[in-house]
């Protein structure tokens, strides 16, 4: 029965080959500018004449390369050694783009690499169509797509393209058993880990494959073993440099002296590669894999200490499970193609038993499954070459039933058609905004006239990286620093009253200075508790509401920045800081319901989701429940751009407040907590203690005060 299963070999000229794969990028780029196409007529998405990015952690790589083309990198945390970032700035200093066009499209023309791989894959299951159709679905699947989308600034632009490049290698290698290709599969993986380190997983996976295939079917076959003694160099710690030039001096070895090399001094050489290997970084992986806790972990807790802070992760919608169903889409683009594409694969690693190797990008892509979306981008070149596996096979069965090539070369462009389809409508939908606007941005460019490079911006992690960039000053988590321990005093800041955000705003940020230094760590609560001679962390941060209370010296200024977005997100920042540190339990979540969508009758204002604002009583219906108003406020800028607020008092002793404003065209209805919350007082209603606080810039989108104390 399986005997009849097979694709026709079709291998084109190396000519013809060269036209598909340049056809393949240009139609990868073509899809890629719809978003381009449909953000331009938006004004606000432009700064310095360039649309802007919209990712957030890629404004750290952004950083990391201007102070590359800038010689200058004030802040410990720049990430001026990254590869992405050296990258970037050679790609801005020798052509004639700004580095803000580079970060722009480099995603986009970078990860339209994938179609290389893919093609030659196809190549090696001796069908160049084949190749040519995956790498058009692969190359603009909705996962892969989202990753490297122009403006997608972030190493996934290559994180996809090179273990694919490493993975043709081994098919290639292990298919052809020829000594010239050698180098290829050590090669790109050795690249793949200095691009990304996490990429040593895969590496490793691919590794324990090559074994598992090698031991099952070819383990007389010396030339597995020589494969397999050179793709371990890539895995190991060596720098980058020395490790390929070691890659490639034992490919040439093996090459040029494959009839001297006999049994013993394979074995030899064999057992000096596996002993580098577990010298440098094996056995720390093999230790790594096994404590591992990044997924399950909900609560951060050092070993070392008592406190428990809230961990990130449980924020993460990357971390979570998601359905099946956006599961099989972010894979293959549609339900029906995912499964006919598992049809495929099962059918591939029934012929080709050498494709085995491909597990580890599947497993990985599975797992996402119930580990989060963010894995599904690794099946994706694999179900590709899939889904067209099957195709073929099917086109070649026509073809030999009906003995003409209309029939199988028309099923192969309309599935083609029906694969592609549901991609670029999704292309086409995904209208993702840049991460800042342009007044955002102008905020943070007169910030940064008027902020030392060594002075701090308190904000939330999530505009960290974007702060940084524009303003050129530090701050105090990103998108790469945000463990529950530093987000704590974060939190802390934004949402609890003006004296102890005050207070706690200064420790944090003398006391992230003297951690670069520190040899107890960056659990800055823990450190401040050591030096106060506190125990107990409730007790410690009761102190904080005192305004006499002793403050480390003064070193530089702290601005605090509060933009109008994070309004959206109050209530998931005020998580990390609403908690007992000494048991990690939460304390009950403040209230704070939105709405823009409202209808004002005579006796109530109508928000929505079973709330009403009762005129005649003065208090909020939520469902069937009366809840008395403490007051209601109004809030509006007026002529002269200066915010005017009004407000009637009700009950002091009432449990929620509401607040219109009037200029955004929205509701608040908030509880005593969130309405003194330092970020509510200073943003919403603009009422600052002027001891502690001095308005730095009132812009409505984006508010900066400077901390006085």
């Amino acid at each position: 029965m399986f005997d009849k299963i097979k694709t026709a070999e079709i291998k084109v000229s190396l000519k013809i080959l060269l036209l598909l794969t340049v056809l393949a990028y240009i139609f990868s780029m073509a899809v890629r500018y719809i978003w381009v196409w449909s953000t331009k007529s938006s004004e606000f998405s432009y700064w310095n004449d360039q649309l802007m990015i919209n990712t957030n952690d890629g404004y750290a790589w952004a950083e990391g390369a201007r102070d590359i083309l800038r010689g200058v990198s004030h802040f410990q945390e720049s990430t001026v050694d990254t590869p992405i970032s050296k990258l970037t700035a050679l790609a801005a200093s020798i052509s004639s783009f700004s580095l803000e066009s580079v970060i722009l499209y480099l995603p986009a023309v970078l990860g339209s690499l994938l179609i290389v791989p893919i093609i030659l894959i196809g190549r090696v299951l001796k069908n160049d169509y084949l190749g040519f159709a995956a790498a058009l679905l692969g190359v603009i699947t909705v996962s892969y797509y989202n990753r490297t989308m122009v403006g997608y600034f972030d190493t996934d632009m290559l994180v996809i393209v090179l273990p694919t490049l490493s993975l043709w290698g081994i098919l290639l290698a292990l298919s052809s058993k020829n000594t010239k290709y050698l180098a290829i599969a050590p090669f790109f993986m050795a690249v793949s880990i200095y691009w990304h380190n996490s990429g040593v997983q895969l590496a490793n996976a691919f590794f324990i494959m090559m074994l598992i295939y090698t031991l099952l079917f070819e383990r007389r076959n010396p030339f597995n073993y020589k494969l397999i003694s050179i793709y371990v160099l890539a895995l190991t710690s060596i720098p980058i440099l020395p490790k390929l030039a070691l890659i490639v001096i034992l490919s040439l070895l093996y090459h040029f002296f494959k009839e001297k090399i006999n049994h013993n001094l394979l074995i030899v050489i064999v057992a000096f590669s596996a002993l580098v290997y577990l010298w440098f970084g094996g056995f720390e992986w093999i230790v790594g894999v096994l404590n591992n806790a990044y997924i399950t972990r909900l609560f951060a807790d050092d070993i070392n200490i008592s406190l428990k802070f809230f961990d990130v992760v449980q924020t993460v919608r990357e971390a979570g499970q998601i359905p099946f169903e956006v599961f099989a889409q972010r894979i293959s683009g549609s339900v029906a193609v995912f499964f006919l594409a598992c049809i495929g694969y099962i059918l591939l690693l029934t012929k080709e038993r050498v494709f085995i190797i491909t597990l580890p990008m599947v497993v990985l892509g599975f797992f996402a499954y119930a580990g989060g979306l963010r894995f599904t981008v690794f099946a994706v070149p694999v179900f590709a070459v899939s889904f067209f596996y099957l195709v073929f096979v099917i086109a070649n069965l026509i073809q030999e039933q009906l003995k003409n090539k209309i029939a199988p070369t028309a099923l192969v462009v309309i599935s083609a058609g029906l694969a592609l389809y549901p991609n670029i409508a999704h292309v086409k939908e995904y209208k993702v905004p840049t991460v800042f606007n342009k007044q955002e941005v102008a905020v943070l460019d007169i910030l940064k006239n008027i902020a030392s490079r060594e002075d701090y911006a308190l904000a939330w992690w999530d505009y960290g990286y974007p702060i940084r960039f524009y303003s050129d000053v530090k701050t105090l988590v990103d998108g790469g620093k945000h463990d529950g321990s530093v987000n704590f005093p974060v939190s802390y800041a934004l949402t609890y009253p003006q004296t102890e955000s005050a207070n706690m705003a200064r420790l944090a940020v003398e006391y992230t200075e003297r951690g670069y230094k520190d040899t107890r760590g960056i659990n800055y609560v823990k450190n401040m508790m050591e030096d106060y001679n506190y125990t107990n962390p409730n007790e410690f941060l009761m102190q904080l509401s005192k305004k006499e209370f002793a403050l480390p010296q003064k070193s530089r200024e702290v601005y605090f920045y509060l933009p109008y977005r994070m309004l959206d997100i109050y209530q998931t920042v005020r998580l990390f800081s609403s908690i007992d540190l000494r048991n990690g339990n939460q304390f009950a979540q403040p209230f704070l319901f939105q709405s823009n969508g409202f209808n004002d009758t005579k006796e109530k204002i109508i928000l929505g989701n079973g709330l009403e604002i009762d005129k005649r009583t003065n208090s909020v219906n939520i469902g069937n429940q009366k809840v008395p108003l403490s007051s209601l406020l109004v809030t509006a800028y007026d002529n002269t751009g200066k915010l005017r607020v009004q407000q009637q008092i009700f009950d002091v002793n009432a449990p929620l407040a509401v607040v219109y404003m009037k200029s955004y065209n929205r509701f608040l209805i908030v509880d005593q907590q969130t309405f003194n919350s330092t970020y509510f007082q200073l943003f919403v209603l603009e009422n600052y203690d002027t001891e502690l606080f001095e308005p730095i810039i009132m812009d409505p989108l984006v508010k900066v005060y400077k901390l006085k104390k």
